[in-house]
């Protein structure tokens, strides 16, 4: 039978791996650098902590994991013959494998409330899942970079964290991202004065989908989720936005004249546009995006997208925004939050089109020892460990070399892995050396040869 791997996940080479730690290094260093730290938390949680927190699509998308032993053994017989997949779920099935790193990041902060000092400004760099159908750039098992604040509801941190996107982006070298921002005030004022208040989360998710299917597209959902031709004429500017972002706050505030909650979300975007307008940035640009909705339902304020440069299509590559209510459904209320997420395989995707990547050191020995003669094997070994003691990455090959042809694979073996120093042999305590570098042959003892490495 032909090997292969479930659709939507990848196995990465050695190479690959050393790209994907860079961009790890690089977002790690920059998230302690703005003074966050890290936690992990479980790859699967109790379902009960991840369902109804993203709404019906996020749900959908949330992979299930069966309980053990017989599952189907206490799922009623009336359920079985109807076939009713939400109830039989709900029976069999009672952890699920995390769907982003936020809400475990909420349960966390519930759970241990008394160990943590507030605000708390966490990193989580960790895979998640969604069972989500696969393309460029979409996988189903990924990881996300995550920064976020709890216990503040200061818009200063709003500001950090435009900062710290451009930040990241411009130490990977990645010129010319769009951070566009939008909050959920706003899309609730939207809907308030055009009457359908009550279809909010029908209103934002289908908005959310402007990019993927088109205005024509959008409509047609929102008709079909019972938002009225009428309402819809009315939002019909925000399909066609244009100006600075100054003149897209005074539209907004046009627009929001009847909306008191709309008009503050509008006074919120103000702030942190003026305050990133002062202190400027290095390579990003920050961009009022109306249509901006981020389909999951516990933002509460200002939301975050980041756009590849156009030359890369391959949709965002960072997303977030404040969430006030999100640690109140776990029974801690009044602890507001605000945060982002990288996402490092589009990242990677997009560092690879445009040829970002540096040449990446792969881990390798610094020093080679050939096993040509079993006699000196030992004292190789003994060398081996002398330089390991000392911080000097060190291998001895495996397997002697009987034959001509096998000492060409050893020669082989260090000139394909570019190997700087191969010992060939020690006799009287000198190793003979060869610099694979400049060819140059020498004769040290192996204080000579730490010395020389260092």
């Amino acid at each position: 039978m032909k090997q292969s791997i479930p659709k939507g996940t990848r196995d990465f080479s050695s190479t690959e791996v050393a790209k994907r730690n860079y961009i790890f290094s690089v977002v790690k260093k920059s998230f302690e650098n703005f003074g966050f730290q890290p936690i992990e938390t479980p790859s699967f949680e109790n379902s009960s902590t991840l369902m109804g927190k993203y709404g019906d699509e996020g749900d959908r998308l949330i992979f299930k994991i069966l309980n053990s032993g017989d599952f189907l053994n206490k799922v009623e017989s009336k359920l079985l013959v109807e076939k009713n997949s939400k109830k039989i779920t709900s029976q069999i099935c009672d952890k699920a494998l995390r769907y982003d790193l936020t809400v475990p990041f909420a349960r966390y902060v519930v759970q241990h409330q008394n160990e943590i000092t507030f605000p708390f400004k966490r990193y989580q760099i960790q895979p998640v899942w969604r069972a989500d159908r696969p393309q460029k750039g979409r996988f189903r098992e990924f990881y996300q970079c995550d920064a976020d604040v709890v216990g503040s509801s200061s818009l200063l941190q709003e500001v950090e964290f435009v900062q710290l996107y451009d930040a990241v982006f411009d130490r990977l070298g990645l010129k010319g991202t769009t951070i566009k921002l939008n909050n959920r005030k706003i899309l609730s004022g939207i809907v308030e004065v055009i009457g359908a208040k009550s279809k909010l989360v029908d209103f934002t998710v289908a908005l959310d989908k402007l990019d993927k299917i088109g205005k024509e597209g959008v409509v047609a959902e929102m008709l079909e989720k019972g938002i009225s031709q009428i309402a819809i004429d009315k939002v019909a500017p925000l399909f066609n936005f244009k100006g600075t972002n100054e003149d897209k706050l005074t539209s907004l505030e046009q627009m929001l004249i009847d909306s008191e909650e709309g008009l503050k979300g509008v006074e919120e975007l103000k702030f942190i546009v003026k305050s990133i307008k002062e202190l400027g940035l290095f390579s990003a640009s920050l961009e009022i995006d109306v249509t901006l909705a981020r389909g999951l339902n516990y933002y509460t304020g200002a939301i975050y997208e980041v756009v590849a440069p156009k030359e890369v299509k391959i949709g965002s590559i960072g997303g977030g925004g404040r969430y006030d209510d999100l640690t109140g459904i776990f029974g801690l209320q009044n602890v507001s939050g605000v945060g982002i997420s990288f996402g490092l395989d589009r990242i990677y995707l997009v560092m690879e089109e445009l040829g970002l990547f540096k040449k990446v050191e792969l881990p390798k020995p610094k020093i080679l020892f050939l096993n040509f003669d079993e006699s000196e094997s030992l004292e190789k070994v003994k060398a081996v460990k002398t330089l390991r003691e000392n911080d000097i990455k060190s291998e001895i090959y495996p397997d002697i070399a009987s034959s001509n042809k096998q000492q060409k694979k050893q020669w082989k073996y260090a000139t394909t892995r570019e190997i700087h120093f191969v010992v060939t042999s020690i006799k009287d305590n000198k190793l003979t050396i060869k610099n694979m570098q400049t060819g140059e042959q020498s004769f040290l003892a192996i204080h000579q040869l730490i010395d020389l490495v260092k």
